[in-house]
């Protein structure tokens, strides 16, 4: 889906590792959570507190998953999915545009 209808958008930006990944909270009806960011070269780690799909809009980055020792390729177009409560890294190879889904 291209764009997203009757939704409220948090003003406030999400910055990490010095401004090189940022995000933007949206807000559905339904209650669900969403985020759009945008994230620079680099290699980043993050951590989850619920289920996430990301899904790469634009750009190219390995992603290295829990419980995997080997790094995934992931281009735009492609997705991938992260259990909750866990670690994952990602190496940004190209500035990628991204959109987060949150599952509960």
């Amino acid at each position: 889906m291209p764009e997203f209808n009757n939704v409220s958008v948090v003003k406030k930006a999400n910055v990490y590792f010095g401004g090189n990944v940022s995000s933007r909270t949206i807000r559905f009806a339904d209650g669900s959570l969403k985020t759009l960011g945008f994230m620079l070269p680099g290699e980043y780690t993050f951590n989850t507190a619920d289920e996430e799909l990301m899904e790469i809009i634009d750009g190219d980055l390995e992603v290295l998953l829990p419980g995997s020792e080997q790094w995934q390729a992931i281009k735009s177009g492609e997705s991938f999915a992260v259990p909750a409560n866990a670690r994952f890294t990602v190496k940004i190879n190209t500035a990628t545009d991204y959109c987060c889904s949150f599952i509960k």
